[in-house]
């Protein structure tokens, strides 16, 4: 077997990030994830050329989407001989998808791959009860007509009511919203704070259009050339009279403090060290490890606090303190959420009880944590999140010799996926 191969990310690309009914509403998952992966292509000069491996998903897909990410690399001009198969981790797809085409890089499997997701609302698939399952079928298998006759007797005008996708956990029937704020409750989260969180994530957003940072990064699609939803026109005053939106009575989650339901696709291209010389493309960072992990969330465990779990193994497993790290990607599902997870890593009982540590993990400077805005102001296609993280975190790294980068997302479920990159 080669010697372990180290992990170029070569460079990302994504749409733009629209609010979902709005101006997607017309396209599908495999529109949206083609014109990321055709932004890749066309950005590094991949037409034709033959890969070892696309990895791409998404949260939201009709069944005529099986085969999703091998569908977009047809559709994209790479040479047919490039696989891909699909991913699906929640919140966390398209980073799932990044480390396991780092670890077939770095075991020497392939020498350069893609990873990437995509998600859209607007066009959801809707389902019908079984007894309207069962009732077309019978039609569709009739051959004769008292066969037919007989299927069409089956149908009653209550079976023609769909039912429509929903986001609520399976074991409890809370939407990620209620299991946050119920985190937020226990945490003792303000509403004040996650407004100012809020506000800071759209303030940070503008500042970095207006500084061309996400020039390179999102590619133009649907008569748009960046993300409509960042606002900057907002303030603490507009976020504070928005009504609660889980908990009409005591809730601190509102539609300003919440990312919004979104539409959009991104993806990055990795590859060894010697592809990436080789072929004259750029190394903006190295990918150094990842890590997934579980709370039980059923048992008591806040939902979204995976990522505590995944960063601390993470740092255990990599000798480094939490301190370490020149800039922190993550994924902004709620103010409520993040502001819940940075106040584990500085709580000493939470590090003991929960994640094995004697000390507490310490505190985050928040002049590093999400400094080109964040998802609440972006917006948060499901499947694509991860990967503009990496795009992004890879960008930011890629001028800054010796500098590293953490990253990690929760994700429905319970889960939550973590990774490290440093610069080249």
């Amino acid at each position: 077997m080669k010697p372990q191969q180290r992990v170029a990310i070569i460079g990302g690309t994504r749409i733009p990030f629209v609010k979902s009914f709005t101006h997607y509403q017309n396209h599908t998952n495999s529109d949206l994830m083609t014109a990321a992966l055709q932004g890749l292509v066309d950005k590094f000069n991949l037409k034709g050329k033959k890969l070892g491996e696309v990895a791409l998903g998404a949260v939201i897909k009709h069944p005529k989407d099986f085969n999703l990410s091998r569908e977009c690399v047809l559709n994209v001009g790479l040479d047919p001989h490039t696989p891909g198969f699909d991913v699906q981790r929640a919140c966390g797809t398209s980073l799932t998808a990044a480390i396991g085409i780092a670890n077939k890089i770095a075991l020497g499997q392939i020498e350069v791959g893609i990873a990437g997701g995509t998600d859209t609302n607007s066009d959801a698939p809707l389902t019908f009860k079984k007894q309207a399952q069962q009732a077309f079928l019978a039609l569709s298998q009739a051959r004769s007509l008292a066969a037919r006759l007989s299927a069409l007797k089956r149908f009653r005008p209550g079976l023609f009511v769909p039912n429509i996708p929903s986001v609520n956990e399976p074991r409890t029937g809370l939407r990620m919203g209620d299991h946050c704020e119920l985190m937020a409750k226990e945490w003792k989260i303000s509403r004040a704070a996650q407004d100012e969180l809020a506000l800071q994530s759209h303030q940070r957003t503008v500042q970095a259009y207006q500084e061309g940072f996400y020039h390179d990064l999102v590619a133009p699609f649907g008569g748009l050339d960046k993300d409509p939803l960042p606002r900057a026109d907002t303030s603490l005053e507009k976020l504070a009279r928005l009504k609660p939106a889980f908990d009409p009575e005591s809730g601190t989650l509102s539609a300003g403090n919440s990312t919004p339901l979104s539409d959009g696709a991104s993806a990055v291209l990795m590859g060894s060290e010697d592809y990436a010389k080789k072929h004259g493309l750029p190394i903006l960072a190295y990918f150094v490890d990842g890590q997934s992990a579980a709370v039980d969330y059923v048992g008591g465990e806040g939902l979204l606090m995976a990522p505590t779990y995944a960063v601390a193994e993470l740092l255990r497993r990599r000798g480094l303190a939490l301190q370490d790290f020149d800039f922190y990607e993550i994924h902004e599902a709620f103010s409520a959420q993040l502001l819940c997870t940075l106040k584990a890593w500085e709580s000493a009982a939470y590090c003991q009880q929960y994640l094995g540590e004697k000390r507490p993990l310490g505190r985050i400077d928040n002049a590093k944590l999400n400094v080109k805005g964040g998802s609440v102001a972006i917006g948060h296609p499901f499947a694509a999140t991860g990967t503009r993280l990496v795009a992004s975190l890879a960008k930011l790294l890629s001028d800054k010799p010796g500098a590293k980068g953490l990253i990690s997302a929760c994700t429905a479920g319970g889960m939550g996926v973590a990774t490290i990159l440093e610069a080249p």
